[in-house]
């Protein structure tokens, strides 16, 4: 067996500190605490934060050694990158598969629909595909993205559609996303949102799930223009596909926003832009490999990484606890991410 020894302290609501034991290869992978020091929390405790033994840290003293350089730097050299879909939120809601805010929505014109899940069907296989080349797959994922948009123009989709889509949907964010925006917001950490997606629809679930705004998140993803009766009519800014939902998108996107749905305006974006790019020390989160490009552009000093494998964990764990500096299992809440910034910058300072 091979022990990897983590502090609790990252992701649950005490000091203790525990190990996480790996079986054998050829076994199932399964974790359990085999404890150290005094495990003074409650089985109802940790149950409710059930991340104890969903947590795996391959290299303890790297990220502790990274949480002391981001720490002594401070808040103002500090932001946090975080995908969207199943990383803030969940990716099971009922026990069910929740959705995403790409397939949520419904433009209220059938035929539509179908051709945009026809548009799905033929582009997501190639998407996934390991035998093509980068540079071909990024003109395709070009070519799929521009083809929706020009879908969702022509079929006349209306911002009151975006609305009752996510009054609809299934999608919910994980506990702990509104304490982690609101340590963040008071510490005046930024907090960019980026997706492929698109911007409207990821506002209006920010709007309708968590009911109220934050001055620090930012969405970074495709914006869309609408005209006086609600009805798209185009985009702002170039395309953000899967393949460059980066950093280096901050110059591609259509404007920032202060809050959701009031544009900062050109020159103030360009501000807001160069301050983000001023900070250099990063925590991503993501919930796919490919997340962790989502940092690229951006000149960074130290960056803790945190994946959150959702599901086929037995396939995927051994990729992710190399790739990511801390990996929560089974669609852990966001309580972890939550204990580390706060320990990152305590909120007795100023």
């Amino acid at each position: 067996m091979r022990v990897i020894n983590c502090c609790t302290r990252l992701h649950a609501p005490s000091s203790i500190r525990l190990s996480f034991v790996r079986r054998n290869h050829s076994q199932t992978h399964s974790y359990r605490c085999v404890g150290h020091g005094n495990c003074s929390l409650s089985t109802n405790q940790m149950e409710q934060r059930n991340l104890s033994a969903n947590t795996v840290i391959d290299h303890p003293r790297a990220l502790t050694d990274k949480i002391t350089l981001i720490r002594d730097a401070g808040p103002s050299k500090f932001q946090v990158i975080a995908d969207f879909d199943a990383t803030l939120t969940r990716y099971r809601v009922n026990g069910l598969r929740g959705q995403t805010s790409h397939n949520l929505l419904q433009q209220g014109n059938a035929e539509y629909d179908a051709k945009r899940q026809a548009l799905y069907d033929h582009y997501h296989p190639l998407e996934i595909s390991p035998v093509i080349p980068i540079d071909e797959k990024t003109k395709l994922m070009e070519e799929w993205w521009s083809k929706t948009h020009d879908l969702l123009i022509e079929g006349g989709l209306t911002y009151d559609a975006i609305k009752k889509s996510v009054e609809n949907s299934s999608i919910a964010f994980r506990e702990g996303v509104v304490e982690l925006f609101e340590f963040l917001e008071k510490k005046e950490i930024p907090v960019l949102i980026f997706s492929a997606g698109l911007a409207d629809v990821i506002e209006e679930v920010l709007r309708q799930n968590l009911h109220r705004t934050f001055k620090n998140v930012k969405i970074v993803s495709n914006r869309m223009v609408f005209d006086d009766n609600g009805r798209l009519v185009s985009f702002k800014g170039k395309l953000i596909h899967v393949l460059n939902k980066n950093e280096h998108a901050l110059d591609m996107a259509g404007p920032l926003h202060d809050q959701l749905g009031v544009d900062t305006g050109e020159e103030d974006e360009d501000e807001a832009n160069a301050y983000v790019k001023q900070r250099t020390n990063v925590l991503l989160m993501g919930d796919h490999l490919g997340d962790l490009r989502m940092s690229d552009g951006l000149s960074y000093e130290t960056r803790i990484s945190v994946g959150f494998l959702n599901d086929n964990i037995e396939k995927s764990l051994e990729s992710y606890r190399q790739a990511f500096d801390l990996v929560y299992l089974n669609d852990a809440p966001m309580w972890g991410a939550v204990e580390l910034v706060s320990r990152l910058f305590s909120t007795e300072e100023t």
